[in-house]
């Protein structure tokens, strides 16, 4: 054994100083990295929401509702001897000095938080102290970035509604805050006493109401169990285990994109490993051939063969998990912020993860060729007979296809997107197949009716290389289309697709929204806007209210299975009501009501809604609106218009329908430059008032997608530069074929020339498939991601597909000439000498 490993160890050290394994160790490498960068990334994120479970609510247990709670919660909880406390969460304007912003104010009792601690500090660079207190009354904690906004110091007063706060700690870091992903508008804190004071909560304000409780583990199991029945509409209760759901969702849908973008790196990265292997077998082959004319045992051979194997993966494996630890720590740079605030240390398990996949990689590519070189003699090796025997044509694909076939669902950790990823590897297979001879006999004839020429006849070898060689050119161009389709769905995301959806707003859309607007102030609005001249501001009614039964049959969420569908069902509605259908609205089914309707009970609803909620024309809703029942009949669905950003509405009713419940009021309006003074004015004179900056926040979103443009594009290098060792990978595998068939065509008399010609032909060809193959299937994902998920009419890029496949049919070939021409340049003689 000990010699066995002394061969193993020298053989690989030659394999590596000639050049054949390294193609094969550098794609592994890439491999594991990918594959540890995310796993490290991941489990660096769940495990500070596991171990600040707690910290992110800021208790053991959190009661929330859109309402205020029951009090039956507080009293249980009482019953059981928990500590509890109470918040308020809600957006709302604070004026400093002729300046407003908004903010969202955290009205909290004086016990929180339950768990874990606040920092604060003097100003926005200190270190700060951590306290385990909420503000005093007649105090408010600002972040700093609000500071900043309003050049806020320690000290100075802040306007909050009817009351007037002193700053008395700038908030360097609340955990129960769960990162600024979700925090559009700054934190502000203040003490739950003044809350009443200040006269911001009125009918339809959003308030997150919260009810936050601590205890032992047993006694939060067994309150958990006692209160969950008894949950209502719009009532839930988040635990350590689902901590900040909204942060649990974003983490699974970045851990999905990450480990698919993992999965596109190992895909590639087996294609880049099966083309390299091809060298590296033969170099094996002629080496245990040479042991086993010298004496060597058919096991000694294989023991080789195996400790080779497996010090390949071993060091592989270890190189790529240094490299993917440092790719983390750019990850965790670039997008961990946007989960938590400060991530754990690595642990070891996504090392050993790398090494077992390293291992399986490695042996899927071997296993084939020592299967079929357990039986075979040295005169068989130095034959080829491993070359002809089938399983060689036919299997030795197989271990890897399976290999693959794992890493795809295990990387996806979902079936549904394995099987839809493994079939349109299978489709993109099949494409390329087509495209490859359809183009050769389509070049075939029209080369034969064109007149005859060496440079023609050049071109004609070139292109029926690709039929030669079908299989090995089919890998080729799959893997070339994988990356250039993964750099034009990027190029198309950040750059068409954004700029399509900032351009599908019109001139002088809306960029501010007020809302809370009291029926006794609605004059008051309507003056300030005659007075900045402010066209087509209109002022639309609220009435909340929540839909309780369809057709006489109670809502049950546990019937939809979408997420969408079961949030819709059980958020609160704001129903409103409009004479005539607004500008931006289309109608898609049923009828708009006439005049003579006036009160009659009908609804409009918009179509997504209606489709969520399998709502149809003629179906009858009940509606429970501050405790009075409503029942209204859907007659129309329209076709809302949402990127307008005017004030719109899911349902509608005729006029007079609600006049007899209480309603607040909404307004979209563009207000031009330099009116921000007199906006702030109206929000001194009424400061329940909120006023919603869409230019504001427009700009926080973009700041989010750029951080996220940015992850997408750190992680995709792995896919490109796998790509690269595809290309490369390509080139070595097919070297020594390619040169013995260019010195036989040197022999029979061809050109330099003439051979560069007809291999520029061949890989122009394979660059042209490829890269149309690749803007076909990038513009339908883009097409895919524009339509259903930012919901903005999509573009076809023409210029951006025109330069993609120039650029591929002219740096491939490049390539392909570059790596080959040192062997154009040597006389046929020397060459045929040489094979």
């Amino acid at each position: 054994m000990m010699l066995a490993a002394r061969l193993a160890w020298s053989q690989t050290i030659s394999l590596w100083r000639a050049g054949e394994l390294r193609v094969l160790v550098f794609a592994l490498v890439l491999a594991v990295a990918a594959i540890t960068a995310v796993s490290f990334f991941t489990q660096r994120i769940e495990s500070a929401l596991n171990q600040q479970g707690s910290l992110l609510i800021g208790g053991d247990l959190a009661v929330l509702a859109d309402h205020p709670i029951p009090t039956t919660f507080m009293v249980r909880a009482k019953s059981q001897a928990m500590l509890a406390t109470r918040t308020y969460e809600f957006p709302s304007m604070v004026i400093y000095g002729e300046s407003s912003q908004l903010v969202e104010i955290k009205a909290v009792e004086p016990n929180f938080p339950l768990r874990g601690h606040l920092t604060i500090g003097k100003h926005p660079q200190d270190t700060g102290q951590a306290v385990q207190a909420a503000p005093q009354a007649g105090e408010v904690w600002i972040e700093p970035r609000l500071a900043t906004l309003l050049n806020v110091q320690v000290g100075d007063k802040l306007q909050v509604g009817e009351l007037s706060l002193i700053v008395s700690a700038v908030l360097l870091r609340e955990p129960s805050r769960g990162g600024n992903m979700f925090s559009f508008a700054p934190r502000l804190m203040m003490n739950a006493a003044d809350l009443a004071a200040t006269q911001l909560i009125q009918y339809g304000s959003r308030v997150k109401y919260q009810l936050l409780l601590a205890s032992s583990p047993e006694e939060i199991q067994r309150y958990l169990e006692q209160a969950k029945p008894t949950l209502g509409r719009g009532e839930r209760m988040d635990d350590v285990r689902n901590a900040r759901p909204e942060i649990k969702t974003a983490l699974d849908k970045a851990q999905q994109f990450l480990g698919l973008s993992a999965m596109v790196s190992v895909v590639l990265a087996m294609v880049a490993m099966l083309l390299s292997s091809l060298p590296y077998i033969k170099q094996s082959l002629n080496t245990f051939a040479l042991m086993r004319c010298f004496g060597a045992q058919q096991n000694t051979v294989l023991q080789i063969l195996t400790i080779q194997t497996l010090m390949i993966a071993l060091l592989s494996a270890l190189a790529g998990a240094l490299l993917g630890f440092i790719a983390q720590l750019g990850l965790a740079q670039l997008a961990g912020n946007l989960f938590v605030e400060t991530l754990p240390p690595v642990s070891a398990m996504p090392v050993l993860i790398g090494i077992l996949a390293s291992i399986g990689m490695m042996v899927a590519v071997v296993l084939p060729h020592a299967w079929q070189m357990r039986n075979l003699s040295a005169m068989n090796i130095l034959r080829r007979d491993t070359l002809l025997l089938p399983l060689s044509t036919q299997a030795k694909f197989l271990p890897a296809a399976l290999v693959m076939m794992v890493m795809i669902f295990w990387q996806a950790q979902d079936v549904n997107i394995a099987v839809s990823t493994i079939v349109a590897m299978l489709a993109l297979s099949l494409i390329v197949l087509g495209f490859v001879y359809a183009l050769t006999y389509l070049a075939q004839r029209f080369l034969m009716l064109t007149p005859k020429s060496s440079m023609l006849a050049s071109i004609n070898l070139g292109i029926q290389g690709l039929k030669r060689r079908v299989g090995l050119s089919t890998v080729q161009m799959i893997g070339f289309c994988m990356g250039l389709m993964v750099i034009m769905l990027l190029t198309l995301i950040r750059g068409d697709l954004i700029r399509n959806w900032q351009a599908s707003l019109p001139e002088g859309a809306p960029n501010r929204f007020v809302i809370n607007i009291q029926p006794a102030q609605i004059n008051q609005v309507n003056q300030f806007f005659i007075k900045q001249n402010i066209q087509d501001a209109a002022i639309f009614p609220m009435v909340r209210a929540r839909l309780v039964s369809k057709n006489k049959q109670l809502i049950n969420t546990v019937t939809w299975q979408d997420d969408r569908a079961k949030r819709l069902a059980e958020r609160e509605f704001n129903l409103s009501w409009a004479a005539q259908m607004q500008s931006d609205n289309k109608l898609v089914a049923g009828r708009w009501w006439q005049d003579n309707e006036h009160g009659k009970p009908l609804i409009s609803l918009e179509e997504g809604l209606a489709k969520s909620l399998n709502i149809k024309i003629g179906d009858q809703l009940l509606f429970d609106i501050a405790g009075s029942p409503l029942t209204l009949t859907v007659t129309s669905l329209r076709k809302v218009e949402w990127d307008t950003m005017r004030a719109n509405f899911f349902a509608v009713t005729p006029p007079g329908v609600l006049d007899t419940f209480s309603a607040s009021h909404i307004s979209s309006f563009h207000l031009p430059i330099g009116a921000e003074e007199s906006l702030n004015q109206l929000v001194k004179q009424y400061p329940n008032l909120t006023v919603i900056d869409i230019a504001a926040l427009m700009q926080q979103v973009r700041g989010i997608m750029q951080k996220m443009s940015q992850a997408i594009e750190y992680v995709f290098v792995f896919s490109l530069i796998v790509g690269v060792a595809v290309l490369y990978a390509a080139l070595v595998a097919t070297r020594e074929e390619r040169v013995t068939e260019a010195t036989l065509m040197r022999v029979f008399g061809a050109s330099r020339q003439q051979v560069s010609v007809a291999y520029i032909a061949e890989f122009a060809c394979i660059g042209f498939i490829s890269a149309l193959v690749a803007s076909i299937a990038a513009n339908f994902l883009a097409y895919y991601i524009s339509v259903n998920i930012l919901n903005i009419p999509f573009q076809f890029n023409l210029s951006l597909v025109v330069l993609s496949v120039l650029v591929a049919a002219v740096l491939i070939p490049l390539a392909t000439w570059l790596g080959l021409r040192r062997f154009l340049n040597i006389p046929p003689r020397q060459l045929l000498n040489s094979i």
